[in-house]
């Protein structure tokens, strides 16, 4: 099941929860992004279409006759060289975050972001970050068959969905990475035994 849907050129989304509702906000999303695009002759500000998603999804729990949408979003993109990140629930409500997970694993995944984020990681830091809460949060047991990677880059504005041998390669240096770690810790348990 496809869980990360290219918006627009520079704006990507990332879907939990029941699949048939992500299917409808991605393609709503979609739309918005359109609208936008031909009535102002520009693309759609991420924060913009966060705002009008939201919105959508806060009117779906106020009303008689209409259940609430069981899908959680994170919307992600870049607009004039500025990356913006909102998570989105079935509220209506919208957060901003530097990096956020969604769904199963949350918790752990947010907690190893509070540990190593850095405003100057650069794009292969912030995918090995991305991958080791994942591996966390999966209890290890992260392969190119269950993780998926897309990316924009600041210099061309440009969704790019990373391919499964690429993916298997990024969570291959992660694995190695955090087998170092541990031999490190242990040898330091060892020392000061």
């Amino acid at each position: 099941i496809e869980k990360i849907f290219k918006i627009d050129e520079h704006i990507g989304a990332a879907t939990s929860g029941l699949v048939a509702d992500a299917r409808a906000l991605v393609e709503r999303a979609r739309v918005e992004a359109q609208i936008n695009k031909i009535t102002y002759s520009e693309p759609i500000r991420v924060t913009s279409l966060s705002k009008k998603l939201c919105d959508m999804l806060q009117l779906y729990t106020q009303n008689g006759g209409v259940r609430p949408f069981g899908s959680a979003l994170i919307i992600g993109g870049i607009y004039n060289g500025e990356c913006k990140l909102f998570e989105t629930d079935p509220s209506g409500a919208l957060i901003e975050y530097k990096a956020t997970a969604i769904s199963s694993g949350r918790s752990a995944a947010m907690e190893i972001f509070e540990e190593r984020y850095e405003d100057a990681l650069t794009l292969d830091g912030a995918i090995d970050l991305a991958l080791t809460a994942i591996n966390e949060a999966t209890d290890h047991d992260t392969t190119s068959n269950n993780v998926e990677i897309a990316v924009i880059k600041i210099e061309d504005e440009k969704y790019v969905k990373l391919s499964k041998d690429e993916v298997q390669k990024y969570i291959d240096e992660v694995l190695v990475k955090e087998e170092e770690e541990e031999t490190e810790e242990s040898e330091e348990d060892s020392e000061e035994e």
